[in-house]
């Protein structure tokens, strides 16, 4: 074999442990999360899960927010997946962004370091993100939401062409809906809720994990619907096309 071959084949040796590197330290990323949430998953931590040195991992990625933002991608892949299996075009639209919005509520609940994950970028700016965060990995975060995001879009678009759905920009309102349902959830994060007792004794009270859940779904079934509602018209399809199920 020639030199050259050789070379090669020790550049794409190189190039398949790095990815397998990059795939343990994430793998290692997420299950750290999961085990104690976003706040309490050091880079320390997660260097001795993955059995190197901490100064290998920021080889790998720019700093500790790519590293968060690509456990983010890998998340929102698996959420994507679950969006699949329940989606099912020939449902009505109103049953069809219900069932999405039980998977999506039900995600954050199972993970909420997946929710923490996502707050916490969606505070920074975007010159923030791209000033942490390397474009290449900015386009896989990119993609890897508007996955996600297209199927809610997809959804509000057959509500609106049905009559059921406010007429407002669906990509917007799928973002929309993506941010209101992450915020929503933090309640059930906390657990706590307030209330007014005596004058300057507030009433703190815990917050019943099922009632934030059908708050929040309910909260996205009422922003689709929007202005349909308050002006008092009807939320029932124009048609409803042959062989639709309910």
């Amino acid at each position: 074999m020639s030199s050259a071959l050789l070379a090669i084949g020790r550049r794409r040796t190189t190039a398949e442990r790095r990815r397998d590197r990059e795939r343990d330290i994430i793998r290692a990323t997420r299950e750290l999360f999961d085990e104690r949430g976003t706040i309490d998953a050091q880079i320390d931590d997660i260097a001795k899960r993955v059995g190197i040195n901490k100064a290998l991992i920021y080889r790998h990625f720019a700093g500790k927010e790519e590293l968060f933002a690509l456990t983010l991608v890998d998340y929102l892949g698996e959420l994507d997946q679950r969006l699949a299996e329940v989606d099912n075009p020939r449902r009505a639209p109103l049953n069809r962004l219900k069932a999405l919005s039980e998977v999506f509520v039900d995600f954050c609940l199972e993970f909420p370091a997946f929710a923490d994950c996502a707050m916490s970028l969606l505070r920074r700016t975007g010159d923030e993100l791209f000033g942490e965060i390397t474009e290449p990995v900015m386009t896989k975060l990119g993609t890897a939401m508007a996955s996600a995001l297209q199927r809610i879009a997809a959804i509000l678009e057959a509500g609106q062409r049905s009559g059921v759905f406010d007429d407002v920009d669906s990509d917007y309102l799928a973002n929309h809906l993506y941010t209101q349902t992450l915020g929503s959830l933090h309640m059930a994060r906390v657990g706590l809720i307030v209330s007014s007792g005596r004058p300057g004794h507030p009433v703190v009270h815990h917050a019943d994990v099922g009632t934030v859940r059908s708050t929040a779904i309910t909260a996205t079934l009422a922003t689709a619907v929007g202005r349909k509602a308050l002006n008092g018209k009807k939320t029932t399809p124009r048609s409803t096309r042959a062989g639709e199920k309910s």
